[in-house]
């Protein structure tokens, strides 16, 4: 009894449960602290707290922090009341959350390493199943989405990432304000988008003062269905834009390069990087050297030009100038003659609607590719998910901004 009563004093049970006894098996280094409801205690409804008759009782066990070395379990028979309103219902219990078959000392310990390492790393560290520390990782997430509140958002960002090869994605909404993901779901249809406006509701998404993308039309088609003013709000990405330009720079590039290799003149070789890098990290000689190699490679040169002219149709801030520079520019870029910068120039005429609502909007899906990068160190850091919930699971984990940690007696 000696050790029970030190026992409880270093365990907060709260004064209508008591440590009965504790047993030590030193041949498995596992110790058992039993515990039980104090005699005369009243037993209140979970549901309303009215005072109700003993119905039974269940034995349960929680795996609780190690001690001294060995495993430490609470076992305990829970009492079960019949309420006359709410019917048969198990009391809860100040050590652990809801069916949790572990305390909430070990459970927030958990969560606090799989902050820091892979599921792999912290089953090792806990002396747990890898599957049982994934189990704590999606109850967590479970909990926080739960707990997270209904809040307007006004801003979203739209972004796909690669779960595996062969094509297979998610899609994720942030908000780029706070710096977090609200929502991942399967693929990258249109269903994947309007699940979440649909659980948002019409009252939210008429706060919703932008939604960020690139051009993806089931997205976009998703965007016009179910947010009021979306011609006005959906803001196509300056760097999807962009993306598009140094590619389209990249292949006329190389085909100048194959026919002036063919005339025997490598002026271009080697200068890939000259082109798609930019200007801002060349030293003063790098740029006085660019500034000549430009001069000598007019199809390349016009391409370049293009798509630093379109890099600064960004900073208007009035629609209408922003629209007429953007024209000229359409003009100037078909002009070229070069049909790598002409589809571009096709795409973005298509398009140019949702350019100019993120040119005025201040609208960017930078904050989504800085969440897109960390996903990848998720996914890097776990080596991969050959289970997709599993994977949906870990990126609300990490990025969710979610309150994950248990509390004891709920749930």
């Amino acid at each position: 009894m000696g050790e029970a009563k030190w026992l409880a004093s270093v365990f907060d049970l709260g004064p209508d449960w008591v440590i009965e006894r504790v047993d030590v098996d030193p041949g498995i280094k596992e110790l058992r602290v039993r515990v039980a409801r104090r005699p005369g205690a009243e037993l209140p409804c979970p549901e309303c707290g009215r005072a109700c008759r003993h119905y039974d009782t269940r034995e349960r066990k929680w795996r609780n922090l190690d001690a001294w070395g060995f495993k430490t379990f609470f076992v305990c028979g829970v009492p079960r009341v019949e309420c006359p309103e709410h019917g048969v219902a198990t009391l809860p219990v100040p050590w652990a959350e809801g069916r949790s078959r572990y305390t909430v000392e070990f459970e927030t310990e958990v969560i606090a390493w799989l902050r820091e390492a892979s599921i792999l790393a912290v089953s090792r560290r806990m002396k747990m199943s890898w599957n049982a520390v994934s189990g704590i990782m999606e109850r967590a997430v479970r909990r926080g989405l739960e707990r997270r509140k209904t809040e307007p958002v006004r801003r979203l960002s739209v972004d796909e990432t690669s779960f595996k090869r062969r094509h297979r994605y998610v899609t994720v909404v942030s908000d780029p304000d706070a710096g977090r993901v609200l929502h991942v779901a399967e693929g990258r249809g249109r269903e994947a988008l309007e699940s979440f406006y649909r659980r948002m509701g019409k009252e939210r998404l008429a706060a919703v003062e932008s939604v960020s993308m690139d051009m993806w039309r089931p997205y976009v088609a998703a965007t016009l269905a179910r947010v009021r003013g979306a011609e006005e709000k959906v803001a196509f990405d300056r760097f999807h834009v962009a993306k598009h330009l140094l590619a389209a720079l990249d292949k006329v590039r190389r085909a100048e390069h194959r026919e002036r290799q063919a005339e025997g003149d490598a002026a271009l070789s080697r200068t890939r990087w000259k082109w798609l890098v930019g200007r801002a990290k060349m030293t003063h000689a790098e740029k006085l050297a660019f500034a000549k190699l430009r001069k000598s490679v007019e199809a390349t040169a016009q391409a370049w030009a293009v798509k630093e002219a379109a890099s600064k149709l960004w900073d208007y801030q009035v629609r209408g100038w922003a629209e007429r520079a953007w024209l000229h520019w359409l003009q100037w870029a078909d002009a070229t003659g070069l049909g790598p910068v002409r589809k571009v120039a096709e795409m973005v005429r298509s398009h140019l609607w949702g350019i100019l609502n993120a040119v005025v909007l201040r609208a960017t899906n930078g904050p989504a590719e800085g969440i897109n990068s960390r996903i990848q160190m998720v996914k890097a850091r776990s080596r991969g998910f050959r289970n997709q919930d599993r994977f949906v699971a870990a990126i609300l984990f990490h990025l969710g901004g979610l309150d994950l940690c248990p509390r004891p007696g709920q749930g």
